[in-house]
């Protein structure tokens, strides 16, 4: 097994019994993973971009444990640190680990975005997120004016939300 593999059967086990949370990164990993590859991502970068994606989502669990609920600011503060703990165990490498922590720790930073992972992976949460919570199409409409960068993001958010008779 590869360490995508792994860390998907950790992840997996992490959240044994939450059906719903493993088919969220499951869906984001996959979408990261393509984006990236149409986007020419490459070598280390979209290794870092598909580990990343698989535990994005890490802090809701310690937050829901801390604080009895969750939000987007709590799965970036206490999203890092768990995922850390998992990537060491793993042996991953710690300058991966770290560009890996950063994009955990701002997976719902939408401003001053750093470095293409960073916006394929706001981009392919987006993807699902607008399927999962129900996004209007104004919403979806406005996503993709304000924050989709990517051509490969822009075509699969069009081609799953925007697309009446062919036309975005």
């Amino acid at each position: 097994m590869n360490m995508q593999e792994k860390l998907m059967m950790e992840m997996i086990r992490y959240y044994r019994g939450d059906a719903k949370r493993i088919q969220h990164f499951t869906k984001v990993y996959s979408y990261a993973s393509l984006i990236g590859k149409m986007e020419d991502l490459g070598g280390r970068e979209q290794y870092v971009l598909e580990l990343a994606a698989l535990v994005h989502d890490i802090g809701i669990k310690i937050s829901e444990e801390k604080y009895g609920y969750n939000n987007g600011k709590l799965q970036e503060q206490e999203g890092p640190a768990e995922a850390k703990k998992l990537l060491e165990r793993l042996g991953v490498d710690p300058e991966d680990i770290a560009r890996i922590c950063y994009l955990v720790g701002h997976h719902h930073t939408y401003t001053g975005v750093n470095g293409l992972d960073h916006r394929i992976l706001l981009e392919a949460d987006f993807l699902v997120n607008a399927d999962e919570g129900h996004c209007s199409r104004e919403a979806i409409e406005d996503a993709r004016k304000n924050f989709f960068r990517t051509a490969a993001g822009t075509r699969l958010l069009d081609s799953m939300y925007l697309r009446e008779n062919g036309q975005p």
